[in-house]
């Protein structure tokens, strides 16, 4: 399966038709602040990253998605599954564009891709890491069902860590009050 679609987004794989588009978002200093030891990122990044996704989709069958919102067709980031840096562990990833922020998107994908890795790829836990000043981050692990287990520091950060088991995921979204 390599789309997915919800409500309102299609995540699909990456093209180099992206690469415009993705340059844009990753270029901006507040989407990319807390991405790995955080600041702009210019074209050639926004390539290299394109081919590194694809690369991983190729080599493991499953990757990051291309994430376009349904009403407009506009790449508004990326969410999807990858491994945890040097390490076995699958880990969700998503990135938002800053116009997107606070609308549900980030929330609404990854439970989606939680369902793939749970449902399809037969994957027994899924992990998330966050810079511990990312509160929107793990406020969408917290959402989705993941539960804080630890500090630690990975891509060369400290961030917190979250995991859900496939027996703790239900696709009914959380209320919160």
């Amino acid at each position: 399966m390599k789309e997915l679609q919800t409500s309102r987004l299609r995540l699909r794989l990456f093209t180099m038709e992206d690469l415009e588009a993705l340059a844009k978002i990753v270029s901006d200093t507040e989407v990319m602040k807390y991405i790995g030891v955080g600041g702009a990122r210019d074209l050639l990044s926004a390539e290299k990253t394109i081919k590194t996704i694809l690369s991983h989709w190729e080599k493991h069958g499953f990757g990051i998605w291309a994430l376009e919102e349904k009403a407009t067709g506009n790449l508004i980031g990326w969410c999807g599954l990858q491994h945890l840096d040097k390490t076995p562990e699958v880990e969700i990833a998503y990135l938002l564009d800053s116009p997107y922020w606070r609308q549900g998107f980030a929330t609404e994908a990854a439970r989606a891709v939680l369902a793939y890795g749970f449902e399809h790829l037969g994957l027994d836990r899924i992990v998330a890491v966050a810079r511990p000043e990312n509160i929107g981050s793990y406020r969408v692990m917290e959402k989705v069902g993941m539960e804080y287990e630890r500090e630690t520091h990975f891509y060369g950060v400290d961030v917190v860590y979250y995991a859900i088991k496939r027996e703790g995921f239900s696709e009914v979204p959380r209320v919160d009050s």
